[in-house]
């Protein structure tokens, strides 16, 4: 067993990027319930309706200075056991996930804005371009990314839907730039847009600790605290490889359809992320397979344009695309052969999920185990983020019964 504390545990939840996203300006939400923002109270946030599944809407606001490289280093790492955590809930949440990368005016960005999105692949790719640099005047533009995070992200409309935003970072805003927006101002939007603000400090410094425990409290949110480069737990199994294969099988099962420029963005996104699975470890893939194969991980594995996804849900009738959308496997057979293809294509894509959800349980248990022998893990990032999301997701509707984070 090769058991190690390393840097943060939960991104990647969201975790992803320094694509710049041009600005966009978020819809006015429904109506929420009445509420008090900024006093620390609870959200209340109606029940979905019986049969719609929970949504889950995370970003994360990251500093990406340069005392952040080794919990940047981990974010490449643990995203997919991050989004897998979110995942565990009953019923299965929809999962969509951004970041906000923030440093400092007279960096070479002050933030970076990745919008939500189901496909944590894209993520994922961005997540891996993300190095550390610049800062080092300690305050950094902490409430222009916070009010990115509000007003940036086109947050949805469901009223139902956990909203939430992890501000994670080692310094205090600057609250001496003009033409700033305070986070005070800020949070009390978050409030009346029902999105919960937590804030995880890295490291111990004092006045860092004092603001993050105010944007908490004003955020209706958690305050935590963890060491410089996180306190996450990372444990090898027996079952990474073999998991790990699995995910790259799985995504042997997409054809993509449409015009020409569509599949070839399409492709051209799908290779920026194969190079970031190639420079992970057996373990982050391992995590990733879980996902996908999990109801809430759908998006990743199918996403935009893929063909056997949208026939097996009705979304395309595969005898009415020309011939120039089919993707090239298709393209190639005979009309008669086509439906059978794809209905193949299928049977092999949930094949492999089955293999994949079966090992990523005993997976678990084995983790669970190492965990428990180890004291418990109870100071992790990783458990105090299950253990937030496991509080506050409840207003949402999300059970997460006894499960646990994934690792």
């Amino acid at each position: 067993m090769n058991t190690k504390l390393i840097g943060l545990g939960l991104f990647g939840l969201t975790a992803a990027a320094v694509a710049y996203y041009p600005m966009m300006t978020a819809s006015a939400p429904a109506p929420l319930p009445t509420q008090t923002p900024g006093q620390g109270v609870a959200i209340a946030v109606p029940q979905p309706p019986a049969g719609q599944r929970p949504v889950v809407e995370a970003v994360f606001v990251l500093d990406t200075t340069g005392s952040m490289g080794g919990l940047i280093q981990t974010a490449k790492d643990k995203i997919w056991s991050i989004a897998s955590t979110l995942a565990a809930a009953q019923p299965a949440p929809i999962i969509r996930m951004g970041l906000v990368a923030y440093r400092d005016r007279g960096d070479d960005y002050i933030t970076r804005v990745v919008d939500l999105s189901g496909d944590l692949d894209k993520l994922q790719a961005e997540l891996f371009q993300l190095q550390a640099q610049g800062g080092g005047d300690g305050p950094e533009s902490v409430n222009q990314a916070l009010h990115e995070a509000i007003t940036r992200i086109g947050w949805s409309q469901d009223p139902t839907a956990y909203r939430v935003v992890f501000l994670v970072g080692d310094a205090p805003p600057h609250m001496d730039y003009a033409n700033d927006v305070p986070y005070r101002q800020s949070l009390a939007e978050a409030g009346r847009r029902g999105i919960r603000v937590n804030a995880i400090q890295c490291g111990a410094q004092a006045d860092t600790r004092g603001e993050w425990q105010r944007i908490a409290q004003l955020g209706n949110g958690a305050y935590l605290q963890v060491g410089q480069a996180g306190s996450a737990v990372a444990i090898s199994t027996p079952y990474d490889a073999k998991l790990a294969k699995l995910s790259a099988e799985l995504d042997d099962t997409r054809l993509f359809y449409g015009s020409a420029d569509e599949r070839g963005k399409r492709e051209g996104e799908v290779a920026k992320a194969k190079v970031a699975k190639a420079a992970a470890a057996p373990a982050a893939l391992a995590r990733r397979a879980e996902f996908v194969a999990s109801p809430s991980g759908a998006a990743s594995l199918s996403a935009d344009q893929e063909l056997v996804d949208a026939v097996q849900n009705g979304r395309v009738d595969l005898g009415t695309l020309p011939a120039e959308s089919l993707p090239a496997p298709l393209a190639k057979l005979p009309e008669s052969e086509r439906a059978g293809f794809v209905a193949a294509t299928a049977a092999r894509r949930e094949n492999l999920r089955q293999e994949a959800q079966a090992l990523s349980a005993q997976r678990a248990d084995y983790l669970k185990e190492r965990v428990e022998a180890a004291g418990g893990a109870k100071d992790s990032l990783d458990h105090q983020l299950w253990s937030t999301v496991r509080k506050q997701g409840a207003d949402a509707g999300l059970s997460y019964g006894k499960a646990g984070p994934r690792y």
